[in-house]
């Protein structure tokens, strides 16, 4: 089994054709299925169900690490571009809606001193990260939680905080602070992806024998400020997701004694993996720009539980 006859396999795979995938990889359609049966062979096991195309239970478990292994080969060749020049090559990073704001200013500082290195954020779930770091497809992520895979190394890069906002016309906006059993009378405006913190304001109104009246579910953050803006009830939210709108006015924050949390934002990247300049060329700027800023910025680096960094 090599590189080749995976790489076929995928085609045919996500073609769902031997002809759109002969077509794909300039090979004729005989040429294409003789390295099918081959592989087949190798591996004594089907791979395709010819007649609808679709793939076998071990043609779906071979097509993960097919994929796994070309990617693999695409960061080596990758590594060795790199090498050649060091002012070259790619940055990809993953992060959600919310981590996406804590790269920006740090991108910028990057981009100002590496200007030829492309960057790529790829938008995902924080949950889905640290499979994507394992996975090859990218080589850097942004979380809000520690990581539990031990193959995952972790950095605390950013200290942020739970905030409650209201719109400037709320009556609460005048007080600037209220305790849980208050926000129990107000209507809440939630993100309807589920989290840890999620899951911990819930459990912290339970403690109080507060109700969480989760009226309204929105799928981004941004929605949940604009409608909050509108006069419509109250949201909890991390306090980096509306510095600006804090500084201008448009909302107010509320401060709430019970639902004090912290949130530490942390980069993270394959343990034993070999980083490519431009990931190590970006780790330096986030450590160099965490000193001359200070808090919330840090550069701080996690131990497992086994006691390794």
């Amino acid at each position: 089994m090599d590189l080749f006859q995976l790489e076929t396999f995928l085609a045919v795979a996500e073609e769902r054709s031997f002809s759109r995938a002969a077509t794909r990889l300039h090979r004729t359609q005989p040429a294409v299925s003789q390295v099918i049966a081959k592989l087949e062979a190798e591996l004594g096991e089907s791979l395709l169900e010819r007649t609808a195309g679709n793939l076998t239970d071990a043609g779906e478990v071979l097509r993960e690490y097919a994929q796994k292994l070309l990617n693999l080969r695409r960061d080596a060749e990758s590594a060795l571009v790199d090498l050649r020049s060091l002012h070259t090559g790619k940055l990809n990073v993953a992060a959600n809606e919310y981590t996406c704001l804590y790269l920006l200013p740090v991108l910028d500082a990057f981009r100002k001193q590496h200007p030829r290195i492309k960057v790529a954020v790829q938008r995902a779930l924080a949950s889905r990260i640290s499979d994507e770091l394992l996975s090859h497809s990218v080589e850097l992520g942004v979380i809000s939680f520690r990581p539990e895979d031990a193959q995952v190394r972790s950095t605390v890069v950013y200290r942020d905080e739970l905030v409650c906002i209201v719109s400037p016309g709320h009556p609460l906006a005048k007080a600037r602070k209220a305790t849980i059993a208050r926000l129990g009378r107000e209507p809440f405006v939630a993100h309807n992806v589920p989290s840890p913190l999620r899951q911990k304001v819930i459990a912290s109104f339970k403690r109080h024998k507060t109700p969480l009246q989760m009226e309204v579910e929105l799928p981004s953050l941004d929605a949940i400020k604009r409608f909050v803006q509108r006069g419509n009830g109250v949201a909890l939210v991390p306090k980096l997701t509306v510095e600006s709108e804090l500084e201008l006015g448009t909302l107010v924050a509320i401060s709430v004694p019970e639902l004090m949390f912290e949130r530490k934002l942390r980069l993270v990247y394959r343990r034993h993996a070999a980083l490519s300049h431009a990931a190590r060329a970006f780790l330096r700027v986030v450590e160099a720009h965490a000193a001359q800023h200070g808090d919330p910025f840090c550069f701080q680096a996690e131990r497992t539980d086994g006691g390794h960094l």
